[in-house]
């Protein structure tokens, strides 16, 4: 359907549209864009809808790393089994099965480095068939959910006159 391909794609981009703007953007009804919006949520098409959210700006540390799992795979579950055992941590933000070298790919969130490292060595290292881990902590961030949160710098240099 044409018109909730336009609508997600107009949520996804700011989540705190009305119907009303959404219909104005779009040249159709609000009761109609209200009606798309209600059935795609009951059809969990529109699973939640959230703020990025700059931390560091709020004075907030949050450390996120990303940890590449190597999992032996077992016949009739494959990595299902394993993956659901590792998104049930709450320290689990986002879970990936991965083409390449490592089978999954986790992002965590943690307060420290130190709160993240336990995590992956006390719970995500002992899980059964988890053959290995490689850990990548995020040092900055540049741009997440189409957000850009690199800002320039001002220019400090001294003008040059001839």
């Amino acid at each position: 359907m044409k018109d909730l391909h336009e609508i997600l794609t107009i949520l996804e981009s700011d989540g705190r549209l009305t119907a009303e703007q959404i219909g104005d953007m779009l040249d159709r009804p609000a009761a109609d864009i209200e009606k798309v919006i209600g059935e795609a949520e009951a059809d969990g098409i529109i699973r939640r809808y959230k703020a990025v959210v700059d931390w560091d700006r709020a004075g907030q540390e949050r450390v996120f790393a990303f940890i590449d799992v190597k999992v032996t795979p077992t016949r009739g579950a494959g990595f299902d089994d394993v993956a659901e055992r590792i998104y049930k941590f709450p320290e689990v933000v986002s879970l990936y099965l991965m083409s390449g070298e490592y089978d999954l790919r986790v992002i965590i969130q943690g307060s420290t480095m130190q709160e993240v490292a336990s995590f992956v060595s006390n719970k995500l290292a002992t899980i059964d068939r988890v053959r290995s881990t490689a850990s990548h902590f995020v040092l900055k961030r540049y741009k997440e959910d189409r957000e850009i949160f690199a800002e320039k710098d001002a220019d400090h240099r001294l003008a040059v006159t001839p």
